[in-house]
C-alpha cells in the first residue's frame, strides 16, 4: 500500500505508557511529518472517558487513519474503537509491554515504524470479544500471570527487571486453578496455573505461549499451561523462548466458555480486570484493518 497525498492520521498517544527508555512520539511525528502534506492531530489520553473521547475525535477529524501509540492496553483501547470500521490502524511503541507491536514485528527505530504508517500494506485482524465489554487483539488469561499484572500495575517498577521482581514476590503464592471448558470441539474438567485466550503468538517479552497463533485465521486458541516453574515463569518475561510443550496444551477455537470453582485473577491485553469465575470468549473474524511491514507477517 502506497501513500497517498493528503492522508487525515490521527494519533492516539497514552503519555503514561512505556519504561525509563520511553520515546517521546510527539516531537517525532511533527519532525517526521513537517516535510509532507498529510493532515496530522494528536489525542492524548487521560485516563477519563478515553473511549468516548476517542470516537469524538474519530467523527471530528474523519481519519483514514488511526495510530495507537503506546502498549498494549493503548492498543486494545483503540483497537474497541476501530471495530468493524474501514479506518486502517497503525501502532508506534509505546509501552512497558508491546506485546502486538512485537507480534507484528515493528520496528523499535521511530523512522523504520513511521514508514510503515505511510507505506505499509493493510493486514485483516481478528478480534476476540470477552464477555460483554471487553475486547482483546493478543491475549488475555486467567491464573498466575494475571496476578503479576495486578502486581505489576500497582508497582513502582517498570519494564522486563520490574516484572522479574514481582515474579520473585507471588512465586510462594502460585496455586492451581480448576476449570471447566467448553468450545468448539472441548468439553473438559482441568487444573492449570494458567489458561490463555490467544489471538497472537508471543508475550510482549517475546516469549511464545502459542506458537501457531495467527491474528487472521478466524480462530483463536486455548492454552492450558498446567505446570510451571521458576524457569518457566522468566522464561514467559525475559526470553524469547516457547514454553516447554510437555507442560502446555493448545485448543483452536471460535468459541469458548470457561468456569473456575472459585474467582481468579483475569487480564485482558496487559490490563488487569479483576477476579472473575467465568469468561466468555467468542472470535470477531477480520473486525480490524491493521497496517504492517509489506511482507507476509504469517512467516514467522
Amino acid at each position: 500500500m502506497k501513500a497517498t497525498s493528503n492522508l487525515k492520521i490521527l494519533f492516539i498517544i497514552n503519555p503514561v505508557s512505556g519504561g525509563k527508555k520511553k520515546i517521546n512520539w510527539e516531537p517525532i511525528i511533527h519532525k517526521y511529518f513537517k516535510p509532507l502534506s498529510h493532515n496530522i492531530e494528536f489525542f492524548i489520553l487521560t485516563g477519563k472517558e478515553d473511549a468516548s473521547s476517542i470516537q469524538y475525535w474519530i467523527k471530528k477529524f474523519s481519519p483514514e487513519r488511526v495510530i495507537a501509540v503506546g502498549g498494549d492496553g493503548t492498543v486494545s483501547l483503540v483497537a474497541q474503537q476501530l471495530l468493524n470500521s474501514s479506518i486502517l490502524m497503525g501502532i508506534l511503541r509505546g509501552g512497558s509491554a508491546n506485546g502486538m507491536a512485537e507480534e507484528l514485528k515493528i520496528p523499535e527505530e521511530p523512522k523504520l515504524a513511521m514508514d510503515i504508517i505511510l507505506n505499509g500494506k493493510m493486514q485483516k485482524c481478528d478480534l476476540i470479544k470477552i464477555n460483554d465489554n471487553d475486547i482483546c487483539i493478543h491475549l488475555s488469561d486467567v491464573g498466575l500471570n494475571a496476578r503479576l499484572v495486578k502486581y505489576f500495575d500497582k508497582s513502582s517498577f517498570r519494564g522486563m527487571w520490574g516484572y522479574a521482581r514481582m515474579v520473585l514476590k507471588i512465586l510462594w503464592q502460585r496455586k492451581l486453578l480448576q476449570a471447566h471448558i467448553e468450545a468448539d470441539d472441548l468439553n473438559i474438567d482441568t487444573t492449570a496455573y494458567i489458561i490463555v485466550i490467544a489471538n497472537a503468538s508471543k508475550y510482549g517479552t517475546g516469549a511464545v505461549i502459542n506458537p501457531e497463533g495467527l491474528i487472521h485465521d478466524g480462530k483463536f486458541e486455548l492454552v492450558i499451561v498446567r505446570k510451571i516453574s521458576l524457569i518457566e515463569i522468566f522464561k514467559m518475561f525475559l526470553s524469547n523462548k516457547r514454553f516447554d510443550p510437555k507442560k502446555v496444551e493448545i485448543f483452536q477455537t471460535t468459541k469458548a466458555v470457561i468456569t473456575t470453582t472459585r474467582e481468579i485473577h483475569f487480564q485482558v491485553d496487559g490490563e488487569y480486570k479483576g477476579k472473575i469465575n467465568k469468561v466468555y470468549a467468542e472470535i470477531l473474524p477480520s473486525a480490524l484493518n491493521l497496517l504492517v511491514e509489506n511482507k507476509d507477517i504469517s512467516a514467522s
